[in-house]
């Protein structure tokens, strides 16, 4: 039957909405895709995505995870080479403020992510508006990779990404780390900050994790975050702000 709608599918043309889709998808990564399929579950949210078996959905989430690790590994050997004489501390950093899921949405907005990725409007979330479009670009990476090797994983992320629209430089001399702000604020206050975590909310798609910081005893703010690592990012940035700790 599925070589029966494939030859029918061949016969029949490609369709304008694909022919569309393929248009647009060359746009942002600079060539024609291969294999379509994949690209077109790159950017399947997992609420618009078909049941394939039990507990399995047809979404971009393995595209996902897989681009997130060839994405991590091209910024890691990116910035290796370019700063030789930096510490693995320095360059955690800045690979960590490149693929902040803030910093890949606002790159998934700018080149084009939100008319492509393919979601139930009607069951948008908090979480989907924060998080869609920066999960959609890993998982295009990860189609990339799969459809025409690492090589043009590499240049899609260094040339398309990186290098248009990153400025290394800014990065480098703007401190977004709130929590290590506030522990070097506190360490001169001759006081540790304590970070407790208070409830994980699963809503089966996602978990959210809630964390407060406090310091002698006195809580200072509350943090959310899809890991408890986010959460106490969160949490930490609201307690700057109510410190009036420069961040930057």
């Amino acid at each position: 039957m599925r070589l029966i709608n494939r030859i029918l599918t061949f016969l029949r043309g490609t369709s304008q909405e694909e022919k569309d889709f393929i248009r647009a998808v060359k746009s942002i990564i600079g060539f024609r895709p291969h294999n379509t399929r994949l690209y077109w579950r790159a950017t399947r949210h997992t609420s618009v995505a078909k049941n394939l078996h039990t507990n399995f959905k047809d979404s971009n989430e393995r595209l996902e995870y897989l681009g997130d690790a060839v994405l991590g590994t091209v910024i890691a050997d990116y910035l290796f080479k370019k700063f030789p004489l930096k510490d693995e501390g320095f360059l955690t950093e800045i690979r960590s403020r490149i693929v902040s899921r803030d910093a890949l949405n606002h790159v998934a907005r700018k080149i084009g992510i939100p008319e492509i990725v393919q979601y139930d409007k009607r069951r948008k979330t908090s979480h989907s508006h924060k998080s869609l479009f920066g999960n959609t670009l890993e998982a295009l990476i990860g189609a990339i990779y799969l459809d025409k090797g690492f090589q043009s994983a590499h240049n899609f992320i260094i040339q398309r990404l990186l290098k248009p629209h990153y400025d290394l430089e800014e990065i480098i001399v703007t401190t977004k780390n709130y929590k290590s702000k506030l522990i070097e604020w506190a360490q001169k206050q001759g006081k540790t900050p304590n970070y407790k975590h208070l409830q994980t909310l699963d809503n089966g798609q996602y978990k959210e994790f809630i964390v407060e910081v406090s310091v002698d005893d006195e809580t200072l703010a509350k943090g959310h975050g899809l890991s408890k690592k986010k959460a106490e990012q969160d949490a930490s940035r609201e307690a700057c702000l109510k410190l009036q700790i420069a961040t930057a």
